[in-house]
């Protein structure tokens, strides 16, 4: 990054679910960008402080908060640890998420309970718990899915409730947060090359072949670009959006 592309400069972001992953890489492109950055992780402290570490490099303040998702005490808890220790809080990215696929059938009521704690109401208190800290200019940007305009096979309904949801969270807080200069904005992508899912998974093929107008997964930097513009002044009149990096899987 060069001084022309500091635009973060400044600024203190958390992201839930930072320690791999789209996380992870927001993570390392606001602290390119000049963020100080605090991270939360479920688990896998080694993973989190290799994160803390390799931004903490580039010369801004970074640290990592062990906070389950599905705890609405600890996303509460961290959100103002983070904002001690950073003297404030300008960027929230809602980016932890779980994923559970079974048939009407099969899916257990725990992984229902969990997918609503983790991929809803986490956002949700993470959100009121970071407002009281932003001024104007703040930003909270959440990562939803794809999903939530198209599941075309079986089992991923209620994964694709919940990417729905933060379509209705963010038109509403956008209605609340608009006055105060706050904006709201879900990131939708598509099919992302993680360790999780792999661009050469054994699903792979047929999302890039069959579903995809662009045959490629996106890579996690092209996200993590996303983000850091929603983030930035140049997106300062954006609210209540959801906006796809999907590789055209919706289209």
């Amino acid at each position: 990054m060069t001084d022309m592309e500091q635009r973060l400069q400044g600024k203190r972001a958390l992201i839930t679910g930072g320690s791999r992953g789209i996380g992870a890489g927001i993570v390392r492109r606001l602290a390119a960008e000049g963020a100080d950055v605090a991270l939360t992780y479920a688990s896998s402290p080694d993973r989190a402080n290799e994160v803390v570490a390799a931004v903490a490099a580039l010369g801004v303040r970074a640290l990592a908060i062990q906070a389950d998702s599905a705890d609405a005490t600890a996303v509460a808890a961290a959100v103002e640890h983070a904002a001690a220790e950073l003297g404030g809080l300008d960027i929230l990215v809602n980016n932890a998420g779980v994923l559970s696929f079974a048939s009407i059938d099969d899916f257990k009521l725990e992984d229902f309970d969990r997918t609503i704690a983790v991929n809803i109401r986490a956002v949700f208190v993470a959100s009121q718990a970071a407002v009281r800290h932003m001024t104007e200019g703040g930003r909270i940007i959440n990562i939803g899915s794809t999903n939530a305009e198209r599941m075309p096979f079986g089992g991923g309904a209620v994964y694709s409730m919940s990417k729905s949801a933060l379509q209705g969270l963010a038109k509403g807080f956008a209605r609340d947060l608009g006055s105060r200069g706050i904006t709201i904005n879900n990131v939708q992508p598509g099919p992302v090359n993680t360790d999780a899912n792999p661009e050469n998974g054994p699903f792979a093929e047929t999302l890039k072949d069959q579903f995809n107008a662009i045959p490629r997964f996106a890579s996690v930097e092209e996200i993590a670009g996303m983000v850091a513009y929603l983030a930035s002044a140049e997106a300062g009149y954006i609210t209540g959006s959801s906006l796809m990096i999907d590789g055209g899987f919706s289209a």
